[in-house]
């Protein structure tokens, strides 16, 4: 399978198409999921196109897990969930949708339930508040 330059991560990269942005730097882009499934689920992308792990260089690796890690941490000072779960999914087959490799970063709640992934679109107005949250914290 060939990189697809138009999957929405790489629209969102290319300023084509709006994000409520946590973070960036040169290498990568953390922005809140529009179909969260808890409260407070970020997605962090590397900058370079790349549709899977497999695929993404040592280098982009390394400063998405970077990334990754700095999201995860500013998560769990802001909104002090009980646990973070960090899921990347390689390939259809192992649930990834869109095909610029990416890691979602989770936090939950003893008790809560999490929502269905990718079905219920939250509006940017009600994730900013969250994510103004975390980007304090970082």
């Amino acid at each position: 399978m060939t990189y697809d330059d138009n999957n929405i991560f790489a629209k969102i990269l290319r300023g084509e198409t709006p994000c409520v942005k946590v973070y960036e730097d040169g290498k990568t882009l953390a922005f809140m999921d529009v179909m969260p499934e808890s409260e407070g689920h970020v997605l962090v992308i590397p900058r370079e196109a790349a549709q899977d792990i497999l695929d993404l260089s040592a280098e982009g690796l390394a400063a998405m897990m970077a990334t990754v890690q700095r999201v995860a941490r500013a998560v769990d000072k802001a909104l002090t969930p009980d646990g973070i779960q960090l899921r990347q999914y390689t390939r259809a087959a192992a649930g990834q949708t869109i095909f610029h490799v990416h890691f979602h970063v989770l936090p939950l709640w003893e008790g809560a339930r999490l929502a269905p992934h990718g079905k219920v679109m939250v509006e940017a107005a009600k994730l900013e508040p969250i994510a103004a949250k975390i980007r304090s914290a970082l």
